[in-house]
């Protein structure tokens, strides 16, 4: 059977895209999540690591920023060329992905590592923090490569219509993270250098696993070394559209830097671990509509590419309405429980007690996000990518970083980082999805035309 986006509902088309997604992306934020539960709950200095772990959030979050750069540039690409039978170009997009996936993650290894000490510091830890910040660091950062190499390749797996193989790069590695973590982190003693020893051999299986797919005899294409070498011919087309996703990650690491700065000012080692659970629980139930967004964008772009817009519009349509119901619904959640959210990650009662509050702050207006992913990744599907690239900028840092730096100033203390979240939500994600609807949507010609004028 044919594994294309062409036929059936596109609902179902993008559903079935999601569900794997759902569960591998699921699976894959337990590699962090369960590291971060675990060490919140270690009996001695819990909260103090908690926080050291999460200064290392931005370097993290920096290498998935170059992840996105080469990858979600080359997705939109390859499925677009493989709706309109180019093979031979698909396979070429696929190759300089996973060249420039191997040299940046190279480089950046070996900088975060030298610089690790100067960087932390910068980025808001204490003589207190920095101690767990730089144990978990200095081993996480060993599987820069294989971290990359497994989520930038993933993309490419399920653009050909294979979800659940997709699935096992992340499962398989996580389900050796789960087994691993107790075991070092306590039967060993090894605190927070055992959990990033458990990611970096999780994430080494990982990468075997995405890699081996494209040796294997399901998928249409190679990785071939000889197309690996860079294409100034095909970098000119997938970095611009892939500098909407890596601004996206790039702006969230610049975010998480400044908030943690500026907590430790305002509220000291306490409220940085207290963004660190925040950050861990919105990851958590920002999932299921990434996931739908992430599931749509494969299924719209090789309709774009087939000039089937009927479906993109259909397709477009789910996206934000399946959004919008979850978002609601997570929302709900947060307003109901969020003592017991934090309690999840540290039994520490000063920083549950604080954290409530701030907590029910920083998701207010949660819903708002449907219509940035919405937005986004129909841009992005579509190879809009200036616009992908403006709204990935305008919410974090022409909304977000301002006011975290003013309305801490203005009297709003601690509670003035919390607030300027929901705002950029509220206001970044109507601007997004208005522009997408009247620039985009509206504009898609009949079916069988090129759409030539969006771009």
């Amino acid at each position: 059977m044919k594994n294309d986006f062409e036929n059936g509902k596109v609902s179902v088309n993008i559903i079935m895209q999601a569900l794997p997604l759902m569960a591998a992306q699921f699976v894959h934020l337990l590699y962090n999540v369960v590291d971060r539960i675990y060490i919140g709950h270690m009996p001695v200095n819990g909260s103090l690591a908690l926080t050291g772990v999460g200064l290392a959030f931005p370097i993290t979050t920096l290498t998935a920023a170059f992840t996105n750069l080469f990858a979600y540039g080359g997705m939109p690409l390859f499925a677009m060329a493989r709706g309109a039978g180019k093979h031979e170009r698909a396979e070429k997009i696929l190759s300089q992905t996973a060249g420039m996936l191997v040299y940046s993650s190279l480089i950046l290894s070996v900088v975060f590592f030298l610089f690790r000490r100067q960087i932390l510091y910068l980025f808001g830890a204490s003589d207190a923090s920095f101690v767990f910040a730089d144990a978990y660091l200095r081993i996480y950062l060993f599987g820069t490569l294989f971290s990359m190499i497994a989520t930038g390749l993933n993309g490419f797996i399920n653009a050909q219509g294979y979800p659940q193989a997709g699935m096992m790069t992340i499962v398989i590695g996580a389900v050796i993270n789960l087994i691993l973590d107790p075991v070092l982190i306590f039967g060993l003693n090894m605190g927070v250098s055992g959990a990033a020893l458990a990611t970096l051999i999780s994430q080494i299986v990982s990468a075997v696993w995405a890699v081996s797919f494209f040796f294997s005899k399901r998928s249409e294409y190679r990785i071939r070394t000889e197309l690996m070498r860079p294409d100034p011919g095909i970098l000119k087309e997938t970095i611009p559209l892939g500098t909407a996703g890596f601004i996206m990650q790039g702006t969230n690491s610049l975010v998480q830097i400044i908030c943690n700065v500026t907590l430790r000012a305002y509220g000291g080692d306490l409220y940085v671990g207290i963004m660190t659970v925040l950050n861990s629980v919105r990851e958590i139930l920002q999932l299921p509509a990434n996931s739908i967004s992430q599931g749509g964008q494969p299924v719209l772009s090789y309709n774009f590419g087939a000039r089937r817009h009927s479906r993109v519009k259909e397709g477009i349509r789910f996206i934000t309405i399946a959004g919008l119901i979850y978002t609601a619904a997570a929302w709900a959640l947060v307003l109901l429980f969020p003592s017991q959210l934090m309690g999840i990650f540290t039994e520490d009662t000063a920083m549950i007690e604080a954290g409530r509050s701030s907590m029910i702050l920083y998701f207010f207006g949660f819903v708002f996000m449907s219509f940035q992913s919405g937005g986004q990744v129909t841009f992005t599907a579509m190879n809009c990518s200036k616009r992908a690239i403006f709204f990935s900028l305008f919410r974090k840092v022409i909304i977000v970083v301002p006011l975290t730096l003013l309305l801490p100033r203005l009297g709003f203390g601690t509670d003035g980082v919390f607030l300027a979240e929901p705002v950029s939500n509220v206001l970044g994600g109507l601007a997004c999805f208005i522009t997408m609807y009247l620039t985009v949507y509206r504009k898609l010609p009949a079916d069988g035309i090129e759409g030539t004028g969006l771009i």
